[in-house]
């Protein structure tokens, strides 16, 4: 029994022990860490203290700094607020002289108007009295053009007035147009698309057609409205079958909320279009080498900025579709900038041709001065040839000449002379 409680003793003073050693272990460890960090805090301390010193350095120029501007300030402050005295005084100064002076002159003007005489009045009065009648003269021109251009304009307002009822005319047209199915917007569409062709400059047959028939693939057959033909070759295809029944209804309605309505289906029905235009696919139709894109033209101008003012997203829907939405004033000018593509490409190919013609012409020029010489080389050889041939014939001692004119002289009679003469002379 007393050796159990010994144990236990034993064992309860080492666990005390054990606890004791890992306290001071611990202890240590912390002193330890701690030691560490107040070593640590010292240094940022110092890092701290340091960079205040540095701040307050440069806090004591900044302030150094201040104090010499706002001196400065202080001084130019003062400097212009004498400058604006000055000026001040002087604009006084000034405005008092020159009342004095222009009262001195009014009153020198007056002595002198009233000492004038009767002479010095006419001959005042008498330019104003010629412009008088130089001005009646002028009138009555001025009456005479102006019946003239009343006349004109007479005339101008019957044009006016018939060009006025054609306008009407032709709104009537569109109203109807407007009002009427798909098919007789579509033909109306048509015609104007076909006069902005026409001020295009572009020519039906060279630069563009109409109504051309293409197939697809599948073996589909597709009549886009316009192909316009562009250098090296690509085309570029133009459809104005929109539908603008409901513009027509936005334009006649009064109702706010019916023209809500119908701008709403305005715009969705230019966005069914655009779908149904790209899936045409006209890029890959056979007999057509067009662009990425195709042209979408609303006739109607105010159709097209009435869609664009309340949302552009259909701009943005048709432009991911390779579809551009056109209106008659940007078609114009888009047209009209391909016939100036088309023009300068005519002018380059006609220099290309001037060039070439020039080349060749004068490579023929240069072939015929070659021939030329060897011509004048070959001449030059006969001529050669004909003085030996003939200097043989009647130069030298017994040549030819010379015994023919011997026979002669021995009694024959020919019918004809020799023209030439022998050059040698008589034997001895």
């Amino acid at each position: 029994m007393e050796i159990n409680i010994y144990m236990i003793v034993t064992a309860v003073i080492s666990l005390l022990f054990l606890i004791v050693l890992f306290l001071y272990l611990k202890k240590k460890d912390e002193n330890s860490y701690l030691h560490e960090t107040i070593q640590t805090l010292d240094e940022k301390l110092t890092s701290i203290e340091e960079e205040k010193e540095s701040l307050e350095d440069i806090n004591n120029d900044l302030s150094i700094q201040n104090a010499v501007l706002q001196s400065k300030y202080e001084q130019e402050s003062a400097a212009s607020q004498e400058k604006l005295k000055l000026l001040q005084n002087a604009k006084d100064e000034l405005s008092r002289e020159f009342k004095n002076l222009s009262n001195q002159i009014f009153e020198d003007k007056s002595k002198q108007f009233s000492s004038l005489n009767k002479e010095q009045l006419e001959l005042l009065l008498k330019p104003f009295r010629e412009q008088i009648t130089n001005f009646s003269k002028e009138a009555r021109e001025q009456f005479e053009v102006e019946l003239k251009e009343r006349h004109l304009l007479k005339n101008e307002l019957g044009h006016l007035k018939a060009m006025n009822e054609q306008l009407a005319q032709e709104a009537l047209n569109l109203t109807k147009a407007l009002k009427s199915e798909n098919k007789t917007q579509g033909n109306w569409g048509e015609m104007v698309l076909a006069n902005i062709l026409e001020q295009s400059g572009l020519r039906e047959g060279v630069e563009y057609e109409l109504q051309a028939t293409l197939k697809s693939d599948e073996g589909k057959t597709y009549r886009p409205d316009v192909i316009i033909h562009m250098p090296q070759e690509r085309d570029i295809v133009i459809d104005s079958k929109v539908s603008l029944a409901a513009y027509e209804r936005f334009v006649n309605e009064d109702d706010p909320t019916l023209k809500t309505k119908y701008l709403k289906e305005h715009i969705a029905s230019i966005s069914s279009h655009i779908k149904e235009l790209s899936a045409k696919k006209y890029e890959k139709l056979e007999g057509v080498n067009t662009l990425d894109f195709v042209l979408m033209f609303m006739p109607i101008e105010g159709a097209f900025l009435l869609a664009l003012e309340h949302d552009g997203e259909f701009f943005k829907q048709a432009y991911e579709n390779n579809i551009l939405v056109v209106s008659p004033s940007t078609l114009l000018v888009t047209l009209r900038t391909i016939e100036h593509i088309w023009r300068t490409q005519r002018q380059e190919e006609h220099a290309q041709k001037i060039a070439k013609e020039a080349e060749g012409m004068y490579e023929k020029l240069v072939g015929f001065v070659e021939e030329l010489q060897k011509v004048g080389t070959h001449l030059g050889r006969a001529q050669e040839s004909y003085d030996t041939a003939l200097n043989r014939l009647q130069s030298g001692r017994g040549n030819v000449i010379r015994r023919a004119e011997n026979i002669v002289k021995l009694g024959l009679r020919p019918k004809k002379e020799l023209p030439l003469k022998s050059d040698a002379d008589d034997e001895s």
